[in-house]
């Protein structure tokens, strides 16, 4: 969930008799055994080939033919290193249900990179890590529900319509496969359900967009000790510009009037090979900052990233030499996702509300403040919701898995894709 998502971790109180959940139409025990299997596969973002094969097995071991799983081409087209494509499954229809409009199920393979090295382990109706790493619970949950879907589908024969599973690759850094994958390659399904989060009884409608944004500060270099009056401090300038948005109440929480939105500035580098030195005794002549900018609004997120960018080249025209040069800036932004939010009358969010229920849960709508791979399918013109999988501290050490959460998890997806 990464990219990104900021889902409040979440344990489950119990819920009033008259809202339990209903016994799960799922093999619970083999649920577990997969999800325990799917965390030993070590697949951090962009390195993906092997918890896509061992997805490709299990999914072969729950009944789903060779031919019938395949893997797209999006990695040719994602502008950083990328081992794999995206896992596209189609399941044909069954039954009562077979001619009914496609419906798409889908979630991420990766992990953030602190998930290297993991060892799950089971602690009563937790997954927790022997490691001292993040689990990978984000998104191993996903990968875990969705296969368990198709063996229980094929084990259950359950009537259902056609179905597309996807399992995207480099959610965590950039939701790049949803943002990449070619819709003729998904068989046009008119909904879509995505695993990425804590409760599985929270129905996501909407989420942030975010411009992803980085600067370069054009500085002299010059004896800090002998000349500094000489030199251009990239440094300086970017002290002041920080200053001058942090002053204006573009950093961290930004709320101007109605609007509101975050940003964050990342790392701050030197950028290989880049500065003339790195010594104490050089007035820095190049820095590299990153940052970001976020908002429900569509429109605000990108005045929060124009607030930045007008920043550093005010900064940058206040630092002269002696000879009066200043420094320069490049600035450079990318929008990574678009926000949405989906109206509650949509067929997908009345569905994913009467899934939730049926299987006993309390259907809590809202939105999110972090990507998800559901920003982009909405962009493509797939209506997507978002439920959780059992997630809880993700993208930490103390990372676990609510085993409860995971087998509700389940349980909806059945529920979601065999309603009629």
């Amino acid at each position: 969930m990464g990219f990104a998502s900021l889902y409040p971790s979440y344990e489950p109180a119990p819920l009033p008799a008259s809202r339990e959940f209903q016994s799960m139409p799922v093999d619970t025990k083999a649920a577990t055994d997969r999800l325990m299997r799917f965390l030993s596969v070590e697949g951090v973002t962009g390195q993906e080939a092997a918890i896509g094969r061992e997805l490709t097995a299990a999914l072969k071991q729950s009944g789903v033919p060779a031919k019938a799983i395949r893997l797209d081409d999006a990695n040719t087209r994602i502008p950083v290193p990328t081992e794999t494509g995206n896992l596209i499954v189609d399941l044909p229809g069954r039954g009562a249900l077979h001619n009914q409009p496609r419906i798409m199920f889908m979630t991420h393979m990766d992990t953030v990179p602190l998930c290297a090295g993991a060892k799950p382990k089971k602690s009563g109706r937790k997954i927790v890590n022997e490691a001292k790493t993040a689990l990978g619970g984000d998104n191993r949950c996903g990968c875990g529900v969705l296969v368990t879907l198709a063996a229980e589908l094929e084990k259950q024969k359950l009537d259902h319509p056609p179905i597309t599973l996807l399992f995207c690759v480099r959610e965590e850094s950039g939701l790049y496969g949803a943002r990449h994958v070619k819709l003729d390659e998904l068989g046009s399904p008119v909904m879509a359900f995505n695993y990425d989060g804590g409760s599985a009884s929270n129905v996501i409608i909407g989420a942030v967009g975010a411009d992803r944004w980085t600067v370069e500060i054009f500085g002299r270099a010059s004896h800090a000790g002998v000349a500094p009056e000489r030199g251009i401090s990239s440094t300086m300038i970017m002290a002041l510009a920080l200053a001058d948005a942090k002053a204006g109440g573009w950093f961290g929480k930004v709320v101007k009037g109605k609007q509101q939105g975050t940003s964050n500035i990342g790392p701050v580098t030197g950028g290989e090979g880049r500065p003339a030195g790195d010594a104490t005794n050089v007035v820095t002549d190049y820095v590299h900052v990153r940052g970001e900018s976020r908002s429900h609004d569509g429109k605000f997120f990108k005045e929060i990233t124009k607030a930045y960018k007008a920043a550093f080249e005010k900064a940058a025209k206040k630092v002269t030499n002696a000879q009066g040069k200043s420094g320069k800036v490049k600035f450079k932004a990318e929008t990574d996702y678009y926000p949405f939010r989906m109206k509650d009358n949509l067929p997908v969010v009345k569905r994913a509300v009467e899934a939730v229920s049926a299987v006993g849960g309390t259907p809590n709508v809202r939105a999110a403040n972090g990507g998800l791979d559901a920003n982009w399918m909405v962009r493509h013109g797939i209506p997507t919701v978002t439920f959780g999988a059992g997630q809880n501290e993700a993208h930490t050490v103390d990372e676990w898995i609510n085993l409860d959460e995971y087998d509700r998890a389940c349980a909806l997806a059945v529920q979601l894709a065999t309603m009629r």
